[in-house]
């Protein structure tokens, strides 16, 4: 019976999740699989939109429906009434036209907006030649080992860039980073929430054609509503309420092309300003370029060439390209994105496998290294029945969840731990 009860310890049998925390064995993933942005990607990597992916539907819709209504019911009195195919030519153009408008949409939401890739570690206080700000001279035993700013010249002027703490690298001029899609974005503009992505270097000419064009669409079904309603009103010799009535989906799409031009069309005279002055929808909020003198402004003829004749730049990411990760790099991975978003969460320990967060705080860990001591002391107690030891220790081994939450917590809480767990088997 004694040699029973002191045979060597059974390995926990661990879950796939957590063999997976422990091997660290290399596999090799895409870059997209790993991403730590809130991007969304398909066909492999190829496409990339943010996390409101979703708002894309709403606004196909919002310019697809009326497109739609406007064919299938105002197109027919154009048709009758132009002659020589006209009419049919003027339903064609504004079915291509909302084509052009779609594809200039998902142009804009399904590429790299010009997303800055992370660095692995912080950079070096000496690795370009910029010079540290002097809001952080004298202020270093705050325990930073990093300014939060630096100065750099910018067309002979002086511009501060700030420390990105989660992309651990100093933004760029006109860089900021995108709370929603949770990365630095170069010439960051703003998150369009209607195109579901951010608006930056690279896709910034393909935002102010979509916005530009969707304007004249809704002008162009404006226009020929009202062709409609004039056309009727001659036709029946009858005044406007008459013809209303006998089309009201004309109407309804005045009224709403009239509602829509003024946000497009506003938000586009918005931007022609912005690329006549050379400044960003971030920077017009933030700093106000018209009270001070803007450092990227080169005079409006080189603004618009800078936007629309420039070369497309590349994106500085590929997001298709194969990496080495381990799994306790990613394990490591989701511990510091959990500790970044709530300060709660250090003493948590996670399953990666299943998507969900398991967690088993210390004090509980605690508590089953209490138990396990008093299982040790019935072992070593000689006035305490071996039946009810062997009960003990039973019922013990009969959880194999605690069993593997011990060897977890053990390889988290060192040797010492995991000698203590041990000892009592």
């Amino acid at each position: 019976m004694n040699e029973k009860m002191h045979k060597a310890p059974r390995t926990p049998q661990l879950s796939d999740s957590n063999r997976r925390i422990i091997d660290s064995n290399p596999q090799t993933l895409r870059l997209y699989q790993v991403w730590r942005g809130s991007n969304r990607f398909y066909c492999g990597g190829r496409i990339i939109f943010g996390p409101d992916v979703r708002s894309i539907f709403l606004t196909i819709s919002l310019i697809v429906i009326p497109v739609i209504l406007f064919c299938a019911f105002v197109s027919q009195t154009l048709i009758k009434e132009f002659q020589h195919q006209l009419g049919h030519l003027i339903v064609a153009i504004c079915a291509v036209f909302t084509v052009y408008v779609i594809f200039l949409l998902l142009l804009t939401s399904g590429i790299d907006p010009g997303i800055i890739p992370r660095n692995s570690n912080p950079p070096d206080l000496d690795d370009d030649g910029s010079a540290v700000s002097s809001d952080w001279m004298g202020s270093q035993g705050n325990g930073s080992n990093l300014p939060p700013t630096r100065d750099v010249i910018v067309n002979g002027m002086i511009v501060k860039v700030k420390y990105c703490q989660t992309c651990m690298l100093y933004r760029p001029p006109r860089c900021s980073h995108c709370s929603i899609c949770n990365n630095c974005v170069e010439r960051f503009d703003h998150h369009c929430p209607w195109v579901g992505q951010c608006v930056g270097k690279r896709n910034y000419r393909f935002f102010l054609m979509f916005v530009s064009s969707t304007t004249m669409l809704c002008l162009y079904v404006f226009a020929f509503c009202w062709v409609n309603i004039s056309k009727i009103m001659h036709s029946y010799k009858c005044n406007l309420w008459r013809a209303l009535v006998k089309s009201p989906v004309s109407g309804l799409l005045i009224v709403y092309t009239f509602v829509t031009v003024w946000f497009v069309g506003g938000l586009t005279a918005f931007h022609l300003y912005l690329i006549l002055t050379n400044q960003t929808t971030y920077e017009n909020f933030r700093y106000r370029y018209h009270s001070k003198m803007n450092p990227y402004n080169h005079g409006c003829m080189r603004n618009v060439l800078e936007v629309f004749c420039s070369k497309f730049p590349r994106s500085k990411n590929n997001f298709r390209e194969k990496v080495k990760v381990d799994s306790s790099s990613i394990f490591a991975n989701s511990l510091s994105l959990c500790h970044s978003m709530n300060p709660e969460v250090p003493k948590k320990s996670f399953d990666i496998e299943t998507g969900k967060r398991q967690a088993v705080a210390v004090e509980d860990f605690e508590d089953m290294q209490n138990q396990l001591d008093s299982v040790g002391r019935l072992e070593r107690c000689e006035t305490e029945p071996r039946h009810r030891i062997r009960e003990h220790k039973a019922d013990w081994e009969n959880t194999p969840d605690i069993c593997m939450l011990a060897a977890e917590f053990g390889m988290e809480h060192g040797l010492a731990d995991g000698q203590k767990i041990h000892g009592v088997h």
